[in-house]
Formats: structure tokens, C-alpha cells, sequence
């Protein structure tokens, strides 16, 4: 079954990036968090940077100890079978108080069951960054 059959392409993405953030920030065990949300063969290139099981799972501990409010604003998506490409804002800030957006252009492949095979993303800091995450996860 494809992941987007019974759901639009935005809403997949926008629930996809927030159910893995707040499993990671609500602490789940970043293993438990890898199996539910990537394929066991992940690979994403990320801003040119190749990141596999390992250094993704590096990644979510500094998610962990930094990001205190998020909110995934998805401006498009589109899907073909497995495969996903989106368009989105990452609206977050950290423990130190710094808010901060990223805008993502995202080229994604998904298994069956939703979890990301492959990716890649390009990314750019949006300046200033909009003062709109607050400290529950959402913003």
C-alpha cells in the first residue's frame, strides 16, 4: 500500500516531521525513534552531505537537547507512488530562546508503511527567523 493513498501528500509531511520530533524531543529512545520513522537502509542527502542510519541517529540527540517548540508549515507537496516532493518551513526554537525557520525543498521516497527510504533535501536559513515556536511543540 503506498503511504499517500489515504492521505495528502501535505498533510503525510507535515505529520511525518512532527511525529518524529516530538518523539525525539519527548524522549523516545533514538533507536525506537529511527525504526518508526526511517527504513533500516535510509540515505539522505542533505545541502550535498550523506547521511545513513548512523548519522541520522547521531542528529536526533542534539534535536533532543535543543529544540524546545516546532512547527512544519508544508507550502506544497506533491506524490507519485511512494515517492514525495515538498516544499516546507521548519519553524523551531531552542532552549536558549533562538527562534529559527528553515525552508526545505524535499525529493522523498517512503516503504509501505511510511517510513522514509530516501531523501534529498536542500535548505536555506530564512533571515530573520519569524519569533513563532513556542515551549509545547507547537507553535
Amino acid at each position: 500500500m503506498e503511504p499517500f493513498t489515504n492521505t495528502a501528500p501535505e498533510r503525510f509531511i507535515s505529520d511525518f516531521f512532527t511525529s518524529l520530533t516530538e518523539s525525539t524531543v519527548q524522549g523516545d529512545a533514538p533507536e525506537s525513534v529511527m525504526a518508526r520513522h526511517f527504513a533500516p537502509d535510509i540515505v539522505q542527502i542533505s545541502d550535498g552531505t550523506r547521511l545513513e542510519h548512523d548519522r541520522l541517529l547521531a542528529h536526533l540527540r542534539p534535536v533532543r537537547k535543543n529544540v524546545v517548540g516546532w512547527r512544519f508549515e508544508v507550502h506544497e507537496a506533491i506524490a507519485d507512488g511512494n515517492r514525495i516532493a515538498a516544499r516546507f518551513t521548519i519553524h523551531a526554537r531552542t532552549r536558549k530562546g533562538g527562534a529559527t525557520a528553515t525552508e526545505v525543498h524535499l525529493l522523498g521516497e517512503f516503504t509501505d508503511d511510511g517510513r522514509m527510504r530516501r531523501a534529498h533535501q536542500l535548505t536555506r536559513a530564512l533571515t530573520p527567523a519569524p519569533a513563532d515556536a513556542d515551549a509545547d511543540g507547537q507553535a
